[in-house]
């Protein structure tokens, strides 16, 4: 089974902002995500029940698998240092925003 990689909005500009150096490869790490969402190399986040995070040297990038849609949702994107900050505020925002979507 094959998921759907979709970047919030967000997520995607800052990944449009990124280094090339840095953004190629995490790409192809992104495109490897749709076969297997849980690579050995990821990480779960402590404080929240289905994010995730990949490193790419300096950088990471945050995610959350939504099974029922059989999506990978990136959240964020970015240096290690910021990327981390108000994680669970977003993560149920995205989450109340696709409920909506979904009622509707």
């Amino acid at each position: 089974m094959s998921y759907k990689i979709v970047f919030d909005r967000p997520a995607e500009k800052q990944f449009r902002r990124l280094p090339a150096e840095v953004r190629q490869p995490l790409a192809r790490r992104v495109s490897a995500l749709a076969e297997n969402p849980r690579p050995p190399d990821s990480r779960k986040l402590e404080g929240t029940n289905d994010c995730y995070r990949l490193r790419q040297g300096d950088y990471r990038l945050v995610y959350t698998i939504l099974e029922d849609r059989i999506v990978v949702l990136v959240l964020r994107v970015g240096h290690r240092g910021d990327v981390y900050r108000g994680i669970p505020d977003l993560v149920r925002a995205v989450r109340k925003r696709k409920r909506r979507s979904d009622s509707g």
